[in-house]
């Protein structure tokens, strides 16, 4: 049976018992600050178990992405892995004990065939229940084992939450594999027995200090591996030897020319780079990306281990990608997201092997003379790692990795102390003065409540606390700078990227004026300045927001949510918001994608930001529990910790976002968008600056304005340049005219310059011919050039010529005319004129010199 087999068929037959199938979450779980990574099918349901909030049914069933950090250093022997998929079936207060008992049972032994004799069962210490449950399935009393709190108690996912005991069933693969001992069990610690399900009783809610409350619904968390039921169905040893890894496994084997299970060394390097090749791939597709903290660190992490196995094969390159196609060509049709972020996976991989690989070199070298200098002791001191970490990137367990290779090992204690010397360094280095914690503790506990979603009118308060940022104060004076904390608010403390609000209150005897509104614990700080009189600790006070900054603020805020949108659809799902700042001026948006946006992309997201904006959208704002709100779809922002209750901003199919943030009534009210840069934050991370409404058209007449700056400037250089320009051409011209003079003809005893000249306009033909006349002293000047692909000629003949003679400069251009097709005319001294083809120039000097004899 294949593993998509066998994953199918366990969601099929719960659903066939009444539960609702419920698709993966994230590896980020999304409003829990308890957890780095989603580590177990329940996280998503965490909320239900402790009855904040009402689950989409009692009975569901999962398929659940997983990852876990512990085992990062054992990856690469034959059975450890850090992403893996768990299959769960849930009840929330719906069954209990001996459905979930039952269900496992029939599934294990009826479905999926396993013979009853090769199962044993653990169960918790005194649990009874369980105990009763199985032997009625048909379980002999000897096959059931009481195991302690460490091995059937499940903790919660994360420091706190719901807990149980549980039950496990375990496979037998044989005496032959263990131990040998007569009391081998599942309990022991030799490899005969694989646990498969657990099925985790929810009965308590654990507190942080270790409490556990009963729970008013006791539900059921199960979990079953589907790696290692995987490998029990197809009779292998290990997860690496079955359809999950087997074709993975094949193409490393034949990119590195190195055979599986011929030589342990390279067993272990070949099962690296396939199981992290597999994690990687999910890890960012969730939207984890390298960086030196959390989640990114583990990515980090894994993507630089697995570019040392390419050292240790002698590769040349990296080759990630190839098994990055394969994992979503295997597992793209199960978790679609594979597909939609295939590209962007593996850009931001490939950028960060050849990152890791322009300091590998240098840092193994590194490496190497420590090694060489501490060949005695055999220790890398914390000293020395902390250099590779700090300079070359290399994580200390990488650096122990490679030097336990070679028989050293890493002073981890003097790594670590390394590391806090940096931190108090940092600390010392910023500015903080009076942190909010001492505020908090000299001014008490307060709450203020907020009325300022939709309401800009005046409202009424009480002043609970007046401080000057110190310690409490009984009023405030004219001048005096100060906070005031009120019962309830209109004004909107900063936070989620939204500046406070700023305006007034207003006291019988005093006016503040209020230049931004914080957050302090519950309470909002309204921070400003007295203007007038004074205000008293207990005043009734007048609160107003300034209207217009609001106005601006909202439009902004909005915005930013029809911006993120826009950027999904322009450049892909795996944008993700990393950020923003949001005030009555600007927005500015940061997120993630790899490479600078192009001027079409950018003109792209503006039009569509635009056609959002007069469409004129409804948009509505609604509180609902954090599991309702993901399973309408909004969007949970990168990073953000959430509550059980949240806040949903939605523009009808436009966008939905958790925001708790002030929005206008609908996407018309934004006026006009205009992106006004875009720029590099941080690796994979960009930033878009941009205005709407009224900033818009200020920034459109300061633009306009700049333009016609800079079009007045460039006119007056033109100008300059083209007087320059003028000058060199005449200068030019003039020693040309010079050279022609002194190479003036004869013809019938007249003095005769006629000649085609360099291009020039008339104007400087003019000049010549005047400058040569001038040489000549009594003579016939005929200069033609070509301009703009057209003839053109000028005249000139000398007073006593015309006198004596009868010439005229006129007859001479009406000649040229004639042979070129064009036209003419002037006085007698002279004339100017042009003609239609190039081509006629050779005819048109004939013609004047005919003439002229």
């Amino acid at each position: 049976m294949k593993s998509w087999e066998i994953r199918r068929q366990y969601l099929d037959y719960f659903i066939k018992n009444g539960h609702k199938e419920i698709p993966s979450s994230s590896l980020i779980p999304y409003g829990d600050a308890t957890l780095l990574l989603t580590t177990a099918g329940m996280v998503q349901f965490k909320p239900y178990f402790l009855g904040e909030g009402t689950p989409p049914a009692a009975r569901m069933t999962s398929c659940q992405k997983c990852f876990r950090t512990t085992d990062i250093d054992s990856v690469g022997d034959a059975s450890h892995l850090t992403f893996f998929e768990m299959l769960g079936n849930f009840s929330i207060g719906n069954y209990f004990k001996k459905e979930a008992i039952t269900y496992a049972w029939d599934f294990i032994t009826n479905v999926m065939s396993i013979p009853q004799e090769k199962l044993w069962i653990t169960v918790y210490l005194d649990d009874e229940e369980a105990i009763e449950y199985w032997q009625v399935l048909g379980v002999p009393a000897s096959r059931i084992v009481r195991c302690g709190a460490k091995d059937n108690f499940w903790g919660p996912a994360g420091d706190s939450g719901p807990c149980g005991p549980c039950s496990e069933i375990h496979y037998d693969y044989g005496i032959d594999k263990g131990c040998g001992l007569p009391s081998c069990s599942p309990s022991c610690s030799c490899h005969r027995f694989c646990e498969i399900w657990n099925l985790v009783f929810i009965q308590y809610d654990q507190l942080k200090n270790g409490t556990r409350l009963p729970l008013k619904a006791p539900s059921i968390d199960t979990g079953m591996g589907l790696e290692r039921i995987t490998a029990v169905m197809q009779g292998k040893d290990t997860v690496y030897d079955t359809d999950i890894f087997s074709d993975v496994i094949d193409l490393v084997c034949q990119i590195t020319g190195k055979k599986y299970h011929q030589n342990e060394k390279d067993d272990i390097n070949i099962r690296i780079m396939a199981e992290h090749g597999r994690s990687v791939t999910f890890l960012v597709t969730d939207g984890v990306l390298p960086s030196n903290e959390g989640r990114g660190y583990v990515l980090k992490r894994m993507l630089r281990r697995a570019a040392l196995v390419d050292t240790h094969f002698g590769l040349k390159k990296p080759f990630l990608g190839e098994i990055i196609d394969l994992i979503i060509k295997k597992m793209g049709n199960v978790y679609t997201e594979l597909k939609e972020r295939a590209s962007f996976v593996k850009e931001v991989i490939r950028k960060e092997e050849e990152k890791f690989a322009e300091t590998l070199t240098i840092g193994l070298e590194l490496l190497s003379n420590i090694m060489q200098n501490s060949a005695v002791d055999k220790i890398i001191n914390g000293q020395d790692a902390f250099k590779l970490y700090d300079t070359y990137g290399f994580p200390a367990e990488l650096t122990a990795e490679i030097a336990a290779e070679k028989g050293f090992v890493l002073d981890y204690d003097g790594f670590k102390k390394e590391m806090e010397v940096q931190k108090q360094k940092s600390k010392k280095s910023s500015k903080f003065q009076n942190s909010d914690l001492a505020l908090k503790s000299t001014l008490g506990q307060h709450k203020t409540t907020f009325t300022g979603y939709y309401n800009f009118g005046q409202e009424q308060a009480i002043a609970l606390v007046l401080t000057d940022g110190q310690e409490k104060l009984q009023a405030l004076g004219e001048g005096q700078n100060g906070a005031i904390i009120l019962d309830k608010t209109p004004f909107y403390g900063e936070m989620g990227g939204q500046v406070g609000d700023s305006g007034y209150i207003i006291s019988k005897t005093g006016k503040f004026y209020v230049h931004a509104a914080r957050h302090l614990g519950d309470s909002v700080l309204h921070e400003g300045e007295v203007l007038e009189g004074s205000i008293t600790c207990s005043d009734t006070v007048t609160v107003e927001i300034d209207k217009e900054l609001r106005y601006a603020t909202q439009r902004n805020h909005t915005a930013t949510h029809l911006l993120h949108s826009a950027l999904h659809k322009i450049l892909g799902e795996h944008v993700q918001q990393r950020g923003s700042v949001v005030d009555p001026y600007r927005l500015r948006f940061d997120f993630s994608h790899l490479s600078a946006l192009t001027a079409k992309e950018i003109a792209k997201i503006n039009a569509l930001v635009n056609e959002y904006i007069m469409s004129a959208t409804p948009i509505s704002a609604e509180e609902m529990s954090y599991s309702e709100a993901i399973a309408t779809g909004a969007t949970a922002l990168f990073g953000e910790k959430y509550g059980e209750k949240v806040r949903v901003v939605q523009a009808s199919d436009i966008s939905a976002e958790f925001c708790g943030g002030c929005h206008v009534q609908n996407t018309g009210q934004v006026g006009l968008f205009n992106i006004v840069s875009e720029s590099s934050v941080a690796s994979g991370v960009r930033r878009i600056e941009a205005v709407t409404g009224f900033n818009t058209l200020a920034y459109h007449d300061e633009q306009e304005k700049n333009l016609k700056q800079e079009l007045e400037k460039t006119k007056e250089l033109l100008n300059e340049k083209e007087k320059e320009f003028k000058k060199f051409i005449g200068n030019t011209a003039q020693n040309q005219a010079q050279d022609l003079a002194s190479q003036a003809k004869e013809i019938n005893g007249i003095k005769a310059v006629i000649t085609q000249v360099d291009d020039y306009e008339i104007e400087v033909l003019r000049e010549m011919a005047d400058t040569i006349k001038v040489a000549l002293e009594n003579g016939v000047v005929f200069l033609a050039s070509i301009h703009d692909s057209k003839p053109l000629f000028v005249a000139t003949v000398s007073d006593n010529l015309i006198q004596n003679k009868g010439l005229k400069a006129g007859d001479l251009v009406k000649a040229a005319a004639i042979a070129s097709g064009g036209g003419g005319g002037g006085r007698a001294q002279m004339a100017t004129g042009g003609g239609l083809d190039a081509t006629k120039l050779p005819q048109i000097l004939e013609a004047v010199i005919a003439a002229l004899k």
